[in-house]
């Protein structure tokens, strides 16, 4: 059994509407709870979200029957909370359990004891799906956009950029790689046989430190700093010779694991769950044979690994090798991460660009955008989103396409671009390195999910995370506001005066 959010309420639970925050605190918490309170407050609103939240979230399963579960509206919660703040559920399930204010927010009283577990948490915020949390969006920043006080028929400004969101992976070598692949393979083989009842994997801890102390002569062999030709030569062949080394160990163990999985299979599957885990020894396995393939043809053979053979991590695949050209940064492991903010500081659309340019989701980006928000009239871009058909394409959805140009520019191309409008939205386009950066502290700094469905989730939830903390950074701006001029009304009315 599941509800939206429980109508009965209990003894020392207070109306979220009633909810106070210290008005002196400086934490982040208060003002995203001020942003939640207002999507709870607002009767329209929190009518629309509700109706999403019951006929999307697990909409095959009978929410009427059952043991009861955590509300909607705490699962909603607890998932801004997380991306907000950027914690992990460890940090989650110490809040949720002892916060008051975020209580409060979850519908807990003063006498309610009621605690949730770390598997609960983690299990319902993955309920939420891109597409879902999409749709959340659209109602917030339309929401937002009242409370920014935006004119009714104000056309809305756009700046569109990208960004990369690593994902939680170490930096890729040939032999690290390798090493993961074997880790995995022999800890899950000696697993299978210790169920199974066999002692072929018995030693299976000594057997991974062994590969490792391989892997590890293998690194240290490549740190020499000789001068000499003579001993640059000496050196490379000690390079040549641990490296085989390694990948005679690596294949060692591999063809073990190999005969002991012909072992299992002569035995019989005795469930499903074998046939599972007999597919991950064998896609760890096929990591491990092609790892050791261009190891062997990059340091022996001397050979260059194209890039489109490599594999930057065996745990999260989806993972691409970005060079953006930033100082001090040469390369980062994630992926890219394209979005499109108003200048009311709220982000409209977002887009996860696997294995994609900038160019190639510039026209997607504006179109999608103007679906969801038909008044977005302008949008800034930088050049990296140029393309001619770009340019063509752009002027059909847009007034003002503020999208310089690569290259020397023709006459007509220089007059467009020294107009005023595009002067002033060029200048205005940087203001999205903010909105960036608040995305970045705020959760998509580091993905913390796993998979790429994980990522999209992940980067789908900090938007709409950032979109109501903008709401609640507005709204407490507002009460603080009001409050200095009760202040002043206070401190200058005229004294009382009794009658004579």
């Amino acid at each position: 059994m599941r509800v939206v959010q429980n109508l009965q309420m209990k003894i020392g639970e207070i109306d979220i509407a009633a909810i106070t925050f210290d008005p002196r605190s400086r934490d982040d918490i208060p003002k995203i709870l001020r942003g939640l309170q207002h999507l709870y407050t607002d009767l329209p609103l929190r009518h629309a979200l509700f109706q999403l939240l019951e006929a999307q979230i697990a909409p095959s399963v009978d929410k009427r029957n059952g043991r009861p579960g955590m509300s909607l509206w705490a699962i909603f919660v607890c998932g801004v909370i997380r991306l907000d703040l950027n914690i992990d559920y460890d940090r989650l399930h110490e809040l949720v359990n002892h916060h008051n204010t975020l209580r409060e927010m979850l519908g807990h009283g003063a006498f309610d004891k009621a605690d949730y577990h770390y598997q609960t948490l983690k299990d319902n915020v993955r309920l939420f799906t891109p597409e879902l949390l999409d749709q959340i969006n659209q109602l917030v920043v339309d929401s937002g956009h009242l409370v920014a006080k935006k004119k009714s028929g104000e056309a809305l400004r756009g700046r569109c950029d990208s960004f990369v969101v690593e994902t939680d992976v170490h930096y890729p070598t040939d032999i690290n790689l390798l090493f993961d692949a074997m880790r995995k393979v022999i800890t899950l083989t000696a697993q299978w046989c210790e169920d199974c009842g066999l002692s072929d994997w018995r030693q299976h801890a000594y057997n991974v430190g062994h590969v490792k102390r391989s892997m590890r002569r293998a690194q240290n062999k490549k740190r020499s700093k000789a001068q000499s030709d003579e001993q640059k030569a000496k050196n490379a062949a000690l390079v040549i010779n641990a490296h085989q080394d390694y990948l005679d160990v690596a294949q060692r163990y591999l063809d073990k694991a190999k005969g002991t999985l012909n072992l299992l299979e002569q035995r019989g599957n005795r469930s499903e769950l074998d046939g599972v885990r007999k597919l991950e020894i064998e896609t760890f396995m096929t990591h491990a044979e092609r790892q050791i393939d261009q190891t062997k043809r990059r340091v022996i053979l001397g050979e260059s690994i194209p890039h489109g053979e490599k594999v930057f991590s065996l745990f999260e695949p989806h993972t691409e090798w970005i060079s953006k050209g930033k100082a001090g940064v040469p390369v980062e492991l994630g992926v890219k991460v394209c979005l499109l903010e108003d200048q009311y500081r709220f982000i409209l659309h977002h887009q996860v660009m696997e294995k994609k340019t900038d160019d190639q989701v510039t026209v997607s980006m504006v179109t999608q955008a103007k679906t969801r928000f038909p008044r977005l009239a302008a949008c800034s871009f930088d050049k990296g989103f140029h393309s001619k058909e770009n340019q063509v394409a752009l002027q059909e959805h847009l007034t003002l396409v503020a999208l310089p140009r690569k290259g020397k520019l023709s006459k007509v191309a220089q007059e467009i671009e020294q107009s005023a409008d595009f002067v002033k939205a060029r200048r205005a386009h940087s203001a999205v390195e903010s909105a960036i950066n608040a995305l970045e502290v705020h959760g998509l700094d580091v993905c913390r999910d796993h998979g790429i469905k994980g990522f999209k989730r992940y980067v789908a939830w900090a938007v709409v995370a950032r979109n109501i903390h903008r709401i609640g950074a507005l709204l407490w701006e507002q009460d603080q506001a009001r409050a200095r001029r009760n202040e002043n009304r206070t401190a200058h009315a005229p004294p009382f005066k009794q009658a004579a």
